[in-house]
């Protein structure tokens, strides 16, 4: 079963704090050191205005950017 959450962007807040994470300085960060900044899979800091979501695999954060997307989509086909 492959199951998807959809969320706006009023719920970002919410989401990353389930997580443990937060934002500082306009990057999604680790909520217990807000001086860490999460990455993607590539090794990316994620602005806060483009973070797309989080996908199943440990916890993988996704950029709103065209080739973070297409990674995100292929990996969920499966």
């Amino acid at each position: 079963m492959n199951i998807r959450i959809t969320f706006d962007a009023s719920a970002r807040d919410f989401v990353l704090d389930a997580f443990g994470k937060t934002s500082r300085d306009g990057f999604v960060v680790e909520k217990a050191c807000p001086g860490e900044r999460v990455l993607t899979p590539r090794g990316e800091e994620i602005p806060l205005k483009e973070f797309a979501g989080i996908r199943r695999g440990s916890v993988i954060f996704v950029k709103s950017d065209i080739v973070s997307l297409i990674e995100a989509a292929k990996a969920m086909e499966s």
